[in-house]
């Protein structure tokens, strides 16, 4: 990341006339909202901190800016990761998955990434409970149930 990128203010708007770049937006598959998921996971360790949505303005601001910048379904606006809070996602890498339907962020995180100021939106509650049983691991055969051809 350029030295720099840390410096730059938590209200940083891309330069004007910024948009998506095409070779990336062709490849994006957002929903019916123009919204796509974005996991944001600290680079360092790979823990994952939490997820958030972005929509085409807000990814393209995050590339520019490399502050991590989401859309706000609440408040419907853009939502800079810590300009209230100062709890900010330095992005080292932005990637699209297989499908072009979601987006990992990998984040140099200051402070704690959950809105409760935990480190990770994770870290309450614990694991959700399995069901007594369902531990096999072991797929059925066929290419249909992702087994062996």
């Amino acid at each position: 990341m350029p030295s720099d990128a840390h410096d730059l203010p938590a209200e940083a708007a891309p330069p004007e006339g910024t948009v998506l770049p095409e070779g990336i937006a062709s490849r994006l598959t957002f929903d019916s909202a123009g919204l796509v998921p974005a996991i944001a996971q600290d680079a360092t360790s790979g823990r994952v901190l939490m997820m958030a949505w972005m929509n085409a303005a807000s990814l393209a601001m995050t590339l520019a800016t490399r502050r991590a910048t989401y859309w706000s379904r609440s408040r419907r606006e853009l939502w800079v990761k810590g300009a209230t809070s100062g709890h900010t996602q330095y992005v080292c890498e932005a990637r699209l998955d297989c499908d072009g339907d979601t987006i990992l962020l990998r984040v140099d995180q200051v402070g704690g990434a959950c809105h409760t100021g935990a480190e990770s939106c994770f870290d309450t509650g614990g694991p959700l409970p399995l069901v007594e049983g369902s531990d096999d691991r072991t797929p059925p055969d066929g290419p249909a149930a992702g087994g062996a051809a």
